[in-house]
C-alpha cells in the first residue's frame, strides 16, 4: 500500500504511457489515478494501492485491473507503458 506522507513521493507516481502515447496514465501522489485514452481526458478515474512492484486499481465504478512493475515499465491489462520524462 503507497503509505508516505504528503512531503513523500513513491518512486512509481507519475505520468506512464503507451509507446504510440494514445494511453497516458497518471499515478497522482495521493493514491489516485487518471487514465486519459485518446483525445478523451479522464476515461477512466479511481484509486490505486502499490505493494512492492504490483499495483492494484480500483476505478470509480467499481472495475478492477491491476499490474506489474519491471525494470522501469509497467505491465498493466496486456499494455506496456512507459515512464514520461518531463
Amino acid at each position: 500500500m503507497t503509505s508516505q506522507s504528503s512531503s513523500q513521493k513513491h518512486p512509481y507516481v507519475g505520468m506512464w504511457v503507451t509507446q504510440d502515447g494514445y494511453i497516458r496514465h497518471e499515478l497522482l501522489p495521493n493514491g489516485r489515478y487518471d487514465e486519459a485514452r485518446g483525445d478523451r481526458k479522464s476515461a477512466y478515474q479511481g484509486k490505486y494501492i502499490i505493494t512492492g512492484d504490483h499495483i492494484d486499481y480500483i476505478d470509480d465504478k467499481g472495475f478492477t485491473a491491476d499490474g506489474d512493475f519491471r525494470e522501469g515499465i509497467l505491465y498493466h491489462a496486456g499494455m506496456i507503458l512507459y515512464r514520461e520524462e518531463k
